[in-house]
């Protein structure tokens, strides 16, 4: 390892995946990311690491960089501990949008991977908040701070996180044609294990008005990468929210469960149990317009579905989900 410490990441890697399976290779590298004397695989090795969902090794590369005497590394890594804070809900989409500002005013960042990675985190935060409208910054931008990266394989995680905004914001608009391309061309890149679980959900839950076969076929992808490579909040979101709302809405809901309230009263209503569902609505505090349309179906109440209908569009900006109290006034 100690000869290779002038290597970049993307030659190390080129070099790993030639020689070994994908299995062992992944291995190789996360040991490589975590290990490395060199200073730039130890800030290149987070997001290696992140992409690949190897959380443990990741909190420790954080925590090294952190600990670093070289103020790049430093910087590095509190941009790295604040994502994954994010990532792991420890910290609020609101307080992490405080924090980038508060590194904007601290730092005079001329490293264009820690632009790029900081308009990536605002763009997740945004996405969190469910506020798809401001999704579009980062896409009217982007190809002008990725040309400035200079290092290959942080190209190629970068792309697939980007795509991934592509895929939801489309998908946000109702523009599935293009939604669903952005998706294929992240999973094309093949780079992330993480962004590969999050992809299948988008496409799994773009299906929601056309087919449930095709739909639920790439929520059980989500749902397979996650436990397979042991990601929990992915797997949880899948298992809970995704396959149950699809579920639902096609009424396919035999041995459907989930831990989720809202969610659990959808599938009693796809059941034709509305009493059941609204005893479990009375137990939810109504915050999004989703389960604002949950409690209009059990309701059967056209005003509570017109006001779900307003805060898609005008809360979220969301005219894809917009439709499902759209329909359910036809009832």
């Amino acid at each position: 390892m100690e000869s290779h410490t002038e290597d970049s990441l993307t030659d190390i890697a080129s070099r790993v995946y030639h020689e070994y399976d994908l299995t062992v290779a992944r291995d190789i590298m996360k040991s490589i990311c975590l290990n490395s004397p060199s200073s730039e695989i130890q800030k290149t090795g987070m997001e290696y690491l992140y992409m690949n969902a190897y959380f443990r090794e990741l909190d420790q590369l954080i925590e090294k960089n952190r600990e670093s005497i070289n103020p790049s590394n430093r910087l590095w890594g509190n941009i790295y501990r604040l994502m994954i804070d994010l990532f792991n809900q420890h910290t609020s989409p609101d307080k992490t949008l405080h924090y980038l500002d508060y590194f904007k005013t601290r730092y005079t960042i001329k490293e264009p991977e820690i632009t790029l990675l900081i308009k990536l985190i605002r763009e997740t935060c945004f996405y969190y908040k469910r506020n798809y409208r401001r999704l579009g910054d980062l896409i009217a931008t982007y190809e002008t701070h990725l040309d400035e990266v200079k290092e290959r394989i942080l190209v190629n995680f970068f792309k697939v996180r980007i795509y991934r905004f592509y895929t939801v914001f489309h998908m946000a608009r109702n523009e599935l044609i293009i939604a669903r391309k952005y998706a294929y061309k992240a999973l094309n890149i093949n780079e992330s294990i993480l962004l590969e679980a999050a992809i299948h959900s988008h496409l799994g839950l773009s299906y929601t008005f056309d087919t449930y076969e095709k739909g639920m076929y790439h929520l059980k992808k989500a749902q397979q990468i996650s436990q397979k490579h042991n990601i929990r909040l992915y797997k949880h979101r899948v298992e809970n929210n995704f396959i149950p709302l699809l579920s639902g809405k096609f009424k396919k809901v035999d041995e459907v469960q989930s831990m989720d309230k809202a969610e659990q009263a959808h599938l009693e209503v796809a059941r034709g149990d509305y009493d059941k569902a609204l005893d479990l609505l009375e137990t939810v505090r109504i915050e999004t317009p989703l389960q604002r349309y949950y409690l209009g179906l059990a309701k059967q109440d056209k005003d509570i579905l017109i006001q779900s209908y307003n805060e898609f569009i005008l809360n979220n900006n969301d005219f894809f989900y917009s439709r499902l109290p759209l329909e359910a006034l036809d009832l």
